[in-house]
């Protein structure tokens, strides 16, 4: 059984920048939106995933991703609930964490977030100065939701 434990923020500045390793462009889209189980279709350059979440409880929740044929993905992209969200994701190392900065583009244009994966709900990890206001557990900024 997977479980996730991620924490995500909103981003106060783009400082991130110059820490950024690698930028990846990402297309996803949804299959189901329910908060008990989420069915999300996601194209990473040439590589398709498919991934199921459980519903949030705090910080962890199920999930489960298995990489597919680009074709598929693509095909299922059409059967996704519109709209397609499409990002950059900057992937930015600090002090022993991957931060992984998703910034939205097209009717999201402007909204940046930041997300940190954990291995236990009570782990600790620094704060780089581009992390601003906590939103984890917000709704709102679910990436279904968006």
């Amino acid at each position: 059984m997977a479980f996730e434990i991620e924490h995500k923020y909103l981003v106060k500045n783009d400082s991130y920048r110059s820490f950024t390793t690698e930028s990846i462009l990402i297309s996803q889209g949804y299959l189901s939106r329910y908060p008990e189980r989420t069915i999300r279709i996601r194209i990473k350059e040439d590589k398709g995933y498919i991934t199921i979440k459980g519903k949030n409880t705090g910080a962890v929740r199920l999930e489960f991703e298995y990489e597919i044929p680009i074709e598929d993905a693509k095909k299922m992209m059409t059967m996704c609930i519109p709209p397609i969200l499409e990002k950059i994701r900057h992937i930015v190392p600090f002090e022993g964490h991957i931060w992984e900065v998703d910034e939205f583009l097209g009717n999201k244009l402007g909204l940046v977030t930041a997300e940190i994966e954990l291995t236990s709900e009570d782990e600790e990890y620094a704060v780089p100065e581009f992390v601003g206001e906590d939103v984890t557990g917000n709704p709102a900024y679910y990436n279904s939701n968006l």
